[in-house]
């Protein structure tokens, strides 16, 4: 008897306990299934695991067969344990996200953007809630948390144009106005708009030139850097100018010698073929596209639904019809590429974590 009335006491509370891990369960597997399809979604099914074993295990201890006192007991306990993790982790959690809220009104960058942050440098390839992802002058993927970023300076190369600069180093004996002429030649076969020359030092055996010039095209900069140097290298080898350091004019033993390469075949311009940026920054320009193909899919479903909403006007019908069947086609066109890119970068990257 008194084993039929014990099986009778916990029967229900195991029969909702059972239930809510089935359900536990199907929720799980749901999840799995739709995360197939949207790989970007982990987040959201971890949050909501997290909360519904949570409320199973408050469930199963309000449903335990239990004092009513040592069940008051229990619930305050992990209360005080969940309100001990909340406020552990709240800070950073909570600052990574209102940092993210702010960045994205502040609006100071987008994706594709060059941008120094301390001695972080390379083009942000995403952007979340929680964190900034940049991709560095090394092709790797660097990640920030917000919170570092709202609270060190940031420096963004702007999209119009960025001055690219180099400096160089001569000897007291060759006359300033052949320097600046032969670096703003340089600057000019670089590529660069509008150079300048500044002279930044006055050493004891040398003065420090630097020319600078306006770079339109700011997605070569690291190509426009190093054909910057190649230039003023070129120029001041072909101009009989020596680039030496002071230790080694001081110390040589020759005359009348002047150390310069010799001259073995003439180029004709750069050897490569490709810019190294195409390679480096690759996820960022795909980052960048996807970003813009959004927007541009936005502004089609807007106009799209402005013809919608027009109201009907007779003669020109049939050419709002035309324009709205143009509209509807590149919407699918543009939302079918957008699919396949979101689904392209979020393998690259399910891939990068696995290795």
């Amino acid at each position: 008897m008194m084993t039929n009335d014990l099986l009778t006491y916990f029967l229900g509370p195991l029969l909702v306990v059972s239930l809510l891990l089935v359900v536990l369960i199907l929720l799980n597997k749901a999840f799995n299934r739709y995360l197939q399809q949207q790989p970007k979604r982990k987040l959201q099914k971890q949050v909501t695991m997290l909360i519904a074993t949570l409320l199973l295990i408050i469930i199963t201890v309000v449903l335990l067969p239990i004092d009513e006192t040592l069940r008051g007991q229990i619930l305050s306990l992990l209360g005080i344990l969940l309100s001990a993790a909340i406020a552990l982790s709240a800070t950073t959690f909570l600052g990574n996200a209102l940092a993210g809220i702010l960045l994205r009104n502040l609006r100071s960058f987008r994706t594709g953007d060059f941008i120094y942050i301390n001695e972080y440098f390379g083009r942000v390839s995403g952007r979340g809630l929680f964190h900034l992802e940049v991709q560095t002058e090394d092709r790797d993927l660097l990640t920030l948390p917000n919170l570092y970023v709202t609270n060190n300076p940031v420096k963004v190369i702007r999209d119009s144009g960025t001055i690219v600069s180099t400096e160089v180093s001569l000897g007291y004996d060759i006359p300033r106005g052949q320097v600046e002429e032969v670096l703003l030649q340089a600057a000019k076969s670089a590529g660069l708009a509008d150079p300048f020359v500044y002279l930044v030092k006055l050493g004891d055996f040398s003065v420090v030139y630097q020319v600078k010039g306006l770079l339109s095209d700011v997605k070569l900069l690291l190509s426009a850097r190093s054909q910057l140097n190649g230039q003023v290298l070129d120029a001041l080898h072909h101009a009989g100018i020596e680039i030496v350091s002071p230790n080694f004019m001081n110390t040589r033993n020759v005359e009348q010698t002047t150390f310069v390469p010799k001259v073995l075949v003439e180029a004709d311009g750069s050897t490569i073929d490709r810019n190294p940026e195409d390679i480096i920054f690759d996820r960022a320009d795909q980052a960048e596209t996807l970003e813009e193909q959004k927007a541009a899919l936005a502004e089609i479903e807007q106009q799209i639904q402005k013809l919608d909403k027009a109201e009907p006007q007779e003669g020109v019908e049939k050419a709002k019809q035309r324009r709205e069947e143009k509209l509807k086609q590149q919407h699918s066109i543009l939302k079918e590429k957008i699919e396949q890119a979101t689904e392209e970068l979020a393998a690259e990257k399910e891939s990068g974590k696995q290795a």
